[in-house]
């Protein structure tokens, strides 16, 4: 088998649509010689139906990653398809419809908590989950969107996403003496479900498109999912608590 990650055994979380980029990083897995093993949550019926489309069919286990039964059970449940794992994608993320579009200041601290438990907690409760399948050399890749500064609309999304960087960070730090390492992809923005549940989310867009020095497509998931595969391959073994711009170029850029 060849590829960038050949013989790699991945948990990819997050495919909801075929738009997504999770399924674009299960996608070009497969095409660079990996196994993939699919997660999905409420939903399971339409995830195991997008995996379809994969270039070849992937198993699909079940995992809410606020459910302490689920990330107990996670070990096993993936063994059942592939005997350990050398890599893990983050793509979750959720926040209440109060957290988001201007609502900053009146969100309560209940929806606010759930925000930073599904998009920052979760992070380091996935990797903990999975790390009894892993050995040196894995690495656990997530999805951010640049959270070093404010964005309109983003509200605690924003404020979660700093946290899944500074998580990210001290999971480094953590795990970095068994050999794993946990790098974040800041993508620019992209016409996902993600993003068109954040009302007024497509002011960002016109923006991005025009002063991104590189241009930015707001449909091509594929340059941040070949970012995860970089982050996730053998060719950034001493990387670790990095955050790895996909976006054209725009955080380069002043207002």
């Amino acid at each position: 088998m060849s590829g960038l990650l050949a013989g790699k055994r991945l948990l990819v979380t997050g495919v909801i649509t075929d738009a997504s980029i999770a399924f674009s990083v299960a996608k070009l897995a497969q095409e660079n010689g990996a196994q993939v093993v699919l997660t999905g949550y409420g939903r399971l019926s339409l995830v195991e139906r997008i995996a379809k489309r994969l270039p070849e069919p992937a198993p699909v286990i079940e995992v809410d990653v606020t459910n302490t039964e689920h990330l107990a059970n996670l070990a096993d449940r993936v063994r059942e398809h592939v005997d350990g794992l050398d890599g893990v994608v983050h793509s979750i993320g959720f926040a209440p419809q109060s957290c988001l579009g201007g609502g900053f200041l009146d969100a309560p601290w209940e929806d606010v908590a759930t925000a930073l438990h599904v998009s920052t907690f979760s992070y380091k409760s996935l990797a903990m989950a999975a790390l009894p399948l892993m050995s040196p050399g894995g690495a656990v890749v997530g999805m951010t969107f640049d959270a070093s500064k404010a964005w309109p609309v983003y509200d605690w999304m924003g404020v979660a996403k700093a946290g899944l960087e500074s998580a990210s960070r001290y999971l480094a730090m953590h795990l970095g003496k068994q050999g794993i390492r946990s790098n974040l992809v800041a993508a620019g923005p992209l016409r996902t479900i993600a993003a068109k549940s954040i009302p007024g989310f497509d002011q960002f867009e016109d923006a991005w498109a025009e002063r991104a020095p590189l241009g930015w497509s707001l449909t091509d998931q594929e340059p941040a999912a070949r970012a995860c595969l970089a982050l996730l391959s053998d060719w950034f073994p001493a990387t670790t608590g990095e955050i790895v711009h996909v976006d054209g170029g725009y955080h380069a850029i002043g207002s």
